[in-house]
């Protein structure tokens, strides 16, 4: 996984590291399972509070979505138990 400028999160982070930043997060279009190595990956490298924006993943076919508020609390409590978020 790569930012839109091409860049992992460590070394984002490490390109924003000496403003020392209060808060720093991901947010993600395919939803909370698919970031999971790159919430794990950046809590290692922050030394500041990390967040995470995920979403309910792609529209289906029909424009809606198929993940539930449950379904997601679910794939975001992963990151709360490996202690990835402050």
């Amino acid at each position: 996984g790569r930012t839109l400028s091409g860049q992992t999160g460590e070394a984002f982070y490490a390109s924003i590291r000496h403003s020392k930043p209060m808060c720093v997060g991901l947010n993600c279009a395919l939803g909370a399972s698919h970031m999971k190595p790159f919430v794990e990956r950046l809590s290692k490298a922050a030394e500041c509070f990390v967040h995470v924006y995920s979403n309910a993943g792609l529209p289906n076919a029909m424009g809606g979505y198929d993940d539930t508020p449950a379904d997601m609390a679910e794939q975001n409590k992963v990151f709360f138990e490996n202690g990835w978020l402050n």
